[in-house]
């Protein structure tokens, strides 16, 4: 295994998630060098240039644009690259494309005898965290994808603003895919501590059931008006990539809902399959999917989940 320079960050895919990525992880001072690679060298060359310009205002930093061999020591590879979603169109239905982009990427990344965490934010991240550790053949608990830490995010946000608190006191999880068949994990959110429906009452709100579902569907549909509105949705995971990114450097061993590859740990019905459950994330990866108690619902439209991306990796995945 290669040796891993614990200040090192790699970053594969220079589009408008793996620019901005590239950008919130220079400003967070977590790292001192970061290598850029895209099937466009000019591309990455031009990115790199631009960031490091600003290195005078910020923590001194060696940002360029490189290849593999680069990236091989980093201790972290974050991997955009892909083709972006548009308009219209759904995660999954970026399936095809992007396995066969991972297919030129992953064997890059695993004839280096790379040592240290792959993370998976290009779409479909469920499938694709899937291939990546298949293709990779690196141990799981250093392969995850960015799963659901953005929806997440999300619906803290949206919360925060239906209660007018701080989101950073909201306490909850979106789960499963990070797409359509998601699902809000309402059995364990809380305020502060205070279970939602009691704090809810506290704020004066009383519709509880109408209420969460029309928060459940903007977070749900989110991406889809960013697009609609702007083509691209980059900076909120830009953010959520520097948070994970924390977690790792740090070994915080926080418990953040990222995308592993599950073995029934969690439910017997949970197998064979990519999805974002809270997993303790720390220097060494991932270290472990958290118990929830959810709900009888809950948990059905978990497996319901599960057996949607089942069927998509099974199609894509392993029938290549």
């Amino acid at each position: 295994m290669a040796s891993v320079n614990s200040r090192k960050v790699a970053i594969v895919g220079c589009g408008f998630v793996g620019s901005s990525s590239a950008f919130a992880l220079m400003q967070s001072g977590l790292f001192s060098e970061m290598v850029l690679i895209d099937a466009n060298q000019e591309k990455a060359e031009g990115e790199a240039l631009d960031i490091a310009h600003g290195m005078p205002f910020g923590a001194p930093m060696n940002i360029y644009a490189g290849d593999y061999d680069d990236a091989a020591d980093a201790a972290v590879i974050v991997v955009t690259a892909g083709a972006a979603q548009k308009p219209g169109e759904t995660r999954i239905d970026l399936v095809k494309k992007n396995v066969g982009i991972f297919s030129s990427i992953m064997p890059e990344i695993k004839k280096r005898d790379f040592g240290g965490i792959l993370l998976i934010v290009a779409n479909p991240v469920d499938i694709l965290t899937y291939a990546a550790a298949k293709m990779t053949g690196l141990p799981e608990n250093r392969v995850f994808g960015s799963g659901t830490v953005l929806d997440t995010g999300r619906l803290k946000y949206v919360l925060g603003e239906h209660l007018d608190v701080d989101a950073r006191s909201v306490h909850t999880a979106i789960i499963g895919e990070h797409g359509d068949s998601e699902i809000p994990a309402w059995s364990i959110t809380n305020v502060s501590g205070v279970p939602l429906n009691d704090f809810c009452e506290y704020r004066g709100h009383r519709d509880h059931l109408a209420s969460m579902q029309r928060l459940a569907d903007e977070v749900k549909n989110a991406a889809y008006v960013i697009i609609q509105k702007k083509h691209a949705t980059y900076y909120g995971v830009a953010m959520a990539v520097k948070r994970i990114c924390e977690a790792i450097v740090r070994d915080e061993r926080s418990i953040l809902p990222v995308s592993t590859v599950q073995h029934g740990g969690f439910d017997k019905e949970i197998d064979g399959v990519s999805l974002s459950l809270p997993t303790i994330v720390g220097a060494n990866g991932t270290e472990g999917v958290i118990p929830l108690e959810l709900s009888d619902e809950e948990l059905g439209k978990l497996r319901e989940s599960a057996r949607t991306l089942r069927a998509v990796i099974e199609e894509n995945v392993d029938n290549q």
